[in-house]
């Protein structure tokens, strides 16, 4: 099944800084690149016929570039090419009533897992789930070349906008007009700074904080901690979420390497850039994250983290390209770490916010698992996703087991929790 589209806009051009950025990290992954598939979707308030969704569809095209774009790649040099005409996979499953949310997870997962090719695809695929004609339930799967995360969420905000009858809200600048920018005066200006302020931070940062520790293993082992208890007090520090989540996440590391002063690249959504905020594309990218004295009180550290996880999202704009030939040739310290915060950004099937609890009997019901291995990952010492789950939330953790064996990846997120639940402890219910 097929949604045909004809007639929009088209142009071709240099790639964006987040296109090249995303396309240096998938290419050569074959199958495994299907893990940076950006996919969520919606259950439908008043189920709709085919035709109206792919009506509906065509004006989310209509309004992103993004999503009818092409890649070339030529070694370092990528380029856009956005095409008039063409069609959207579409994969169509039936369900009777009941049974909605069970066959979208198991579409949603076949979704995800599927993997895309940017320089011949294009970057959207559609499941529908239907029943008695009607469609209950839409996924949107894209590349993580075509989207971060957060363009997803402009994605579905769009879609319910358009299926409501209503016109989505200023006007996303498309991925041609940003790497216009990105080439102009103002850009390279931009650019520049984003690289002084990354190398000035790798100066003064600890250059091996992590040793070797143990035999290292074949895989990258994966640990998930299903924490209800985090969720709660996340929730209860609201707006200081992202900051404390940050200063734990240091202040656990401190305790296992030792070194007071830790670096990490956290991922930026840049959507508070101009033309950005509304725009499906992926303009994500990391920043350089410098915190001392992450060995010392919780709450100064928490305080701290505020200044620095703004000057980290103020330079997370840049080519990359660019910056490693800069690290390349200086002499910076480890900068291995890297922490995603995506709550309130993915959507996941079922979820629903924990329900209101005591934090001692939220903390009985967490939970710690290992439910994959990874292929073993190129400078990285560990990655930390924070993301929502039902009624709770997760912290999933991969590392190098020879410098952070299992034992110790449990006690870093052991701690991690145990320092955000009695921080919140101590804020005002």
């Amino acid at each position: 099944m097929e949604f045909a589209f004809t007639g929009l806009r088209a142009g071709h051009g240099p790639g964006t800084w987040g296109q090249r950025a995303i396309w240096d990290v998938v290419r050569g992954l074959g199958t495994d690149a299907a893990r940076y598939n950006v996919t969520g979707g919606r259950e439908l308030p008043e189920p709709l016929p085919v035709a109206r969704v792919a009506d509906l569809v065509r004006a989310l095209l209509a309004r992103h570039d993004s999503l009818h774009t092409l890649l070339d790649a030529d070694g370092d040099t990528v380029r856009q090419r956005v095409v008039a005409a063409g069609t959207v996979p579409v994969v169509p499953r039936s369900a009777p009533p009941g049974e909605v949310l069970p066959v979208a997870y198991a579409l949603y997962h076949e979704l995800q897992d599927t993997p895309f090719d940017p320089l011949t695809e294009l970057p959207l695929r559609i499941g529908l789930v239907a029943g008695d004609g009607l469609v209950r339930y839409i996924i949107f799967a894209m590349p993580h070349t075509a989207s971060d995360g957060w363009g997803l969420r402009n994605l579905l905000a769009d879609w319910d906008a358009f299926s409501a009858g209503a016109a989505p809200q200023g006007v996303p600048q498309q991925p041609l007009e940003e790497a216009a920018f990105q080439h102009s005066d103002r850009g390279r200006r931009r650019d520049a700074a984003a690289r002084r302020s990354w190398l000035d931070k790798l100066a003064r940062g600890p250059h091996r904080p992590f040793p070797a520790r143990a035999e290292p293993e074949p895989v990258f082992p994966n640990a998930v901690l299903n924490s209800p208890a985090l969720a709660l007090a996340l929730d209860r520090l609201a707006a200081d979420g992202h900051a404390v989540l940050l200063a734990a996440t240091a202040a656990a590391a401190a305790r296992l390497t030792g070194a007071a002063d830790t670096v990490f690249q956290v991922v930026v959504n840049n959507r508070f850039l101009p033309g950005m905020a509304g725009s499906v594309t992926t303009v994500a990218q990391e920043g350089l994250l410098h915190l001392p004295g992450a060995d010392g009180s919780f709450p100064a550290l928490v305080h701290r983290t505020f200044g620095a996880a703004l000057s980290a999202h103020r330079h997370a704009y840049y080519d990359k390209l660019a910056l490693r030939r800069a690290i390349a040739s200086s002499s910076p310290c480890d900068h291995s770490v890297f922490v995603n915060d995506t709550r309130g950004l993915m959507p996941v099937l079922g979820y629903a916010r924990p329900a209101p609890a005591p934090l001692e009997e939220a903390l009985s019901r967490t939970t710690l698992s290992w439910p994959v291995d990874h292929e073993p990952r190129v400078g990285t010492t560990f990655a930390l996703d924070a993301q929502d789950a039902p009624g709770s939330l997760e912290l999933a953790m991969t590392a190098d087991s020879a410098l952070i064996p299992r034992a110790d990846m449990a006690r870093l997120l052991y701690g991690i929790e145990s320092l955000v639940v009695e921080h919140a402890r101590t804020m005002p219910a």
